[in-house]
């Protein structure tokens, strides 16, 4: 179901006060929280807002964790959650796991901060080129937002062009935000490129957008903080055909949604770019980024073939990020793990909407395999949802977020699939 679905915005609100059913979930939040409140009470005096990553924060304060296990995240007032935000994709292997936890210590034996290059990373480049077909070179980074901001670069000096097209409620990091749907008003920090926008999979809208002026397009097919919302076949397709005609480097950032099949998007959809950026769970939970693609556009990096670019990063080749990263990519990420995971995803997302459904709520979910996101017509609405389920000890983001990993069971869908199917009860009777 897509993120906005007219026949469930156009149904009522429950008749019931929900101003005064937020202030009570809160009041019951707080009651079982105290240890968190003290914590946050804290970290506001050297912490503006409390936190280092906004979108951690929620009302009345979030809870503060002091231990993460498998599905299990465990906070500082005794509570034990499940855990359904999965970091927002980049905790796609679950919490702690035994393989990559043993090749970071191994790894760390030889040392760890060289200012060299080493084996390691070339190791990693080549299981990347490897696995997705459009990355015939890559470079590493520290994070998916730097990956997005050095694949635009690169496509920028490469063409010769100004123009970035961007989509609305696009998100591409912590300075390439493009709408209220895309991590709020943060957006306005946005680095000072050219930036044109479109609607998102509207292709009647591709012709006027890509023009000759234009020197890439950056897209996610499915649009993760913008509310996991899927493009259509057609609309990569044809933003495909159009970048070939108009010479603009077509560029997905797959930092979330290489999770959707072992080669990424690109291999679930069938379309290939020009340049692929990546970044969250391929470092296996430690800081990661990498952008590659065609090896004409990634030799602008390489001296003996004429390239003049340069790539600075003192961490880009960290020897724990690079080690995770070979790790997972070689126990954790097998095609069977990576079909188990989306198959659980998407029969996650049918249960919730369909309870969604069966109630009179203006509430529905949508995504794509692991990548699921709950919507409501008023955000009350979205916030008693979430805390239901926090009492429930289930866990997912504050704006309705949903990345599943692989340490989430049947058992696991089940619980939260039930929790809201409550929640939707409670309100409508």
């Amino acid at each position: 179901m897509a993120s906005n679905d007219p026949e469930r915005m156009a149904r009522p609100l429950p008749a019931i006060d929900l101003d005064a059913a937020r202030t009570g979930a809160h009041d019951r939040y707080r009651a079982a929280h105290p240890n968190s409140a003290a914590a946050d009470t804290r970290a506001r005096v050297v912490l503006p807002g409390g936190n280092t990553r906004s979108v951690l924060d929620f009302d009345p304060f979030p809870f503060r964790v002091h231990r993460a296990e498998g599905p299990y995240l465990f906070d500082i007032d005794n509570h034990r959650y499940i855990d359904f935000c999965g970091n927002y994709t980049a905790g796609l292997l679950g919490h702690s796991p035994d393989d990559i936890k043993k090749a970071v210590i191994d790894g760390l034996d030889s040392g760890w901060s060289f200012g060299a290059t080493h084996e390691r990373e070339v190791e990693l480049a080549e299981l990347i080129c490897e696995r997705f077909v459009s990355i015939d070179q890559v470079r590493f980074t520290n994070s998916g937002t730097e990956a997005n901001l050095m694949a635009i670069g690169t496509a920028l000096a490469v063409t010769g062009r100004k123009t970035v097209g961007v989509f609305e409620r696009g998100y591409h990091g912590g300075v390439l935000a493009f709408g209220p749907d895309a991590g709020g008003p943060h957006h306005q920090l946005n680095v000072p490129f050219d930036f044109r926008v479109a609607p998102f999979n509207d292709i009647d809208a591709i012709d006027g957008f890509i023009t000759d002026d234009m020197g890439c397009v950056l897209v996610e097919a499915v649009q993760g903080s913008g509310g996991c919302r899927p493009a259509s076949t057609e609309f990569l397709q044809a933003l495909r055909q159009r970048c070939d005609q108009t010479g603009t480097v077509l560029i997905f950032d797959e930092v979330m949604t290489s999770r959707l099949a072992p080669g990424g998007a690109q291999e679930r959809f069938g379309v290939t770019p020009d340049m692929t950026t990546l970044g969250k769970y391929l470092g296996g939970g430690m800081t990661f980024g990498a952008f590659g693609g065609a090896r004409r556009l990634m030799a602008a990096f390489d001296s003996d073939a004429g390239g003049t670019l340069t790539q600075a990063g003192t961490f880009n080749n960290n020897v724990v990020s690079m080690t995770a990263a070979v790790a997972t990519l070689q126990t954790q990420l097998t095609p069977a793990r990576l079909t188990d995971v989306n198959e659980r995803g998407d029969r996650l997302r049918v249960g919730l909407d369909q309870a969604f459904a069966a109630s009179s709520l203006p509430m529905w979910a949508s995504g794509m395999g692991s990548m699921v996101c709950i919507h409501s017509s008023d955000d009350r609405l979205s916030e008693l949802a979430f805390h239901h389920a926090l009492a429930d000890e289930l866990y997912f983001a504050r704006r309705g977020f949903i990345g599943l990993s692989m340490a989430i069971t049947d058992e696991h869908v089940d619980a939260l699939v039930g929790s809201l199917a409550c929640f939707a009860e409670s309100l409508t009777g």
